[in-house]
This record gives structure tokens, sequence and C-alpha cells, in this order.
């Protein structure tokens, strides 16, 4: 890894990291991903929006084990690729902060799931039941194995999708539904 990759990340976050300091309040951020704006007469297929990347948009559809075609990722896929994601962003970062270059990086999830709580078949989970995430990473040669091991606790320790999946999360979820009859709202 170049010196200039190494500094340009720690330039970059030099700023953020004096402004947070500065005002902690000010280092809240949301995350916010819309979704309703596929075709509504398709019951297998939704696209989602992140609201901070315009033109960006998420295809996803129900999984074949529900009755889906398998054209598109499902929502458990979406919910792998952001623990890869997540994981190989966080490893290249500290890498590049540590001046450690990589030659090889590879990164898998998998995740078990029953179908059959989703289908209202009887008392069986609804959602995954576990998440296996492996990753592997070469280093250039002549990386010490302190650092190595530094650079992979790292990665882990700061990895948000990880760690949110790890610790858990107060998830709030509102429902509202109006009828073209009534036009009221209904809370559930």
């Amino acid at each position: 890894m170049s010196d200039d990759a190494k500094l340009s990340i720690r330039e970059m976050q030099a700023p953020l990291r004096q402004r947070y300091k500065d005002d902690p309040s000010g280092a809240m951020t949301t995350l916010r991903v819309r979704g309703g704006t596929a075709d509504l007469s398709d019951p297998l297929h939704c696209t989602v929006v992140p609201d901070a990347v315009l033109g960006v948009a998420w295809h996803s559809g129900a999984h074949p084990a529900v009755g889906g075609s398998g054209d598109v990722p499902c929502s458990g896929d979406l919910l792998l690729g952001a623990l890869v994601a997540c994981q190989e962003i966080t490893i290249r970062m500290v890498a590049a902060n540590m001046g450690i270059e990589i030659e090889r990086l590879e990164i898998s999830a998998e995740a078990d799931w029953d179908p059959r709580g989703t289908l209202a078949m009887g008392d069986f989970p609804i959602g995954l039941t576990a998440i296996r995430c492996t990753t592997r990473v070469a280093l250039a040669e002549g990386v010490k194995e302190e650092r190595a091991e530094r650079l992979l606790r790292s990665a882990e320790r700061y990895c948000v999708v990880l760690n949110t999946l790890r610790e858990g999360v107060v998830v709030e979820s509102g429902f509202s539904i109006s009828t073209s009859d009534t036009g009221e709202a209904k809370r559930t």
C-alpha cells in the first residue's frame, strides 16, 4: 500500500474526527432507505432506494422457497450482502490506515432459514436462525503477525453491520392502513 493511500484516508477522516470531537451531537447520522416504488401489481418483487445515493436502487424479490422466481436477491441475501460489504470496506479502511497491503481478500456469509415460519405453517421460527461470516485475508510479505492480528481485531471491532447483528438493536415498526372506502387510517 502506498503512503499516499494511507494518508488520503487519514486526511479525509481528520476533519470528521475533529468535527465530532468539537460537536459530539453532530456525529449522529440517520440512514434512510425507502420502498413502495415498484409495480404494486407484482407481489413477488420490490425496489428499495437509499436516500443518500441518488440513482441507486436495489431490486429484491421473494425467495423461491416461498414462491419467488429467484431472479433477484431476496431480502435475506441483501442482509448478508450488507454484512459482507461492511466487513470488506472495514478491513480495507483499517488496512489502509495501518499501511498494510492486502494481496487477497475473500469474505462469504451464509445463513440458516426455515421458510415454513414465513409460510405460516405452524410453530416455526420466522427469520434467520444463524449467520456465519468467514473472512480470509492474505497480506503482503513482511507484515508482522502482531500487526496482522491487530488488523483483524480492528476490522471485527469496527464493522457496523457485524456488531449490529451481534448486539441487536431496538427496531420500531409501525403500520398504518387506509381503505379507499373510508379513507380512515387504522394503526396496528
